[in-house]
C-alpha cells in the first residue's frame, strides 16, 4: 500500500510539472496539518488553553525528511534541557534583580554555544531560558514559576516528539526520494579522458 500510494502521489505532482522542493512543501504541509492536530487536540484535552509552545516545536521537528527532522529533535532537546535548567537555577538561586533575565540569557547563550556546541537550534537554550524566567517572575514566586516553566518546557518537549514521529511515519508511508542526479563531466576530465594521440 504505501509503495502505492507514494507512486500516486509522485506521479500526481510529476503530471503537474512540480519539483523535488515542491514535493518536499506538500509533504511539509501534510506533516504540519496531522502534527498540529495531534498536539492541538491533545493538549486542549488535557486542560491546556494555549499550546503555542508545543505547536512551534512541531513545526521544526516536522521536517519532510526524516534524517533532517531527527537532527533537528535531537538538536532542540538539548538547548531546551540547557535553557531549562540555566533558567531554573537562576529562578531558584538568583535574586529579584532586573538584571536576571538579560544576564541569564547571556549565560545560556554562553553554555550553549561553548559548552554543549550543538549550533542547530542553538537559539532554544535562551529561548527555554527566557520561558522559564519570564513564569517565574509572572507568577511572582520560584515554586509557581517552577511549575508554570515545566508545564511549558514539557509543552515544547511533547512537540518536538509529537513533529519527530509524524516525520517517521509518514517517510515510511510516502518518502520523498531527492532527484538522482547525473554526475557533470566538466571538459577538463573529457579531455584527460581521452586516449592521448602519438
Amino acid at each position: 500500500m504505501k509503495g502505492r500510494l507514494a507512486e500516486k502521489a509522485e506521479g500526481l505532482l510529476d503530471r503537474h510539472g512540480l519539483s523535488y522542493t515542491h514535493l518536499l512543501g506538500v509533504r511539509f504541509a501534510i506533516n504540519a496539518f496531522i502534527a498540529t492536530t495531534i498536539v492541538w487536540f491533545t493538549l486542549r484535552a488535557l486542560g491546556v488553553g494555549n499550546p503555542i509552545w508545543a505547536i512551534a516545536s512541531m513545526v521544526a521537528a516536522a521536517d519532510p525528511e526524516p534524517v533532517e527532522a531527527r537532527r533537528m529533535f535531537r538538536s532542540r532537546l538539548v538547548n531546551v534541557l540547557v535553557g531549562c535548567a540555566v533558567g531554573f537555577a537562576a529562578l531558584l538561586i538568583g535574586g529579584d534583580s532586573d538584571w536576571k533575565i538579560p544576564i541569564t540569557l547571556a549565560i545560556t547563550v554562553l553554555i550553549s554555544s561553548y559548552v554543549i556546541r550543538v549550533k542547530t537550534m542553538w537559539r532554544q537554550a535562551p529561548i527555554t531560558a527566557a520561558i522559564v524566567l519570564a513564569s517565574g517572575i509572572a507568577q511572582g514566586a520560584k515554586t509557581a514559576g517552577v511549575e508554570s516553566g515545566l508545564r511549558k518546557v514539557g509543552q515544547v518537549i511533547f512537540g518536538c516528539v509529537v513533529g519527530m514521529l509524524v516525520s517517521l511515519a509518514m517517510s515510511k508511508v510516502w518518502l520523498v526520494k531527492p532527484p538522482k542526479v547525473e554526475p557533470e563531466i566538466n571538459e577538463m576530465d573529457e579531455e584527460a579522458a581521452k586516449p592521448a594521440s602519438g
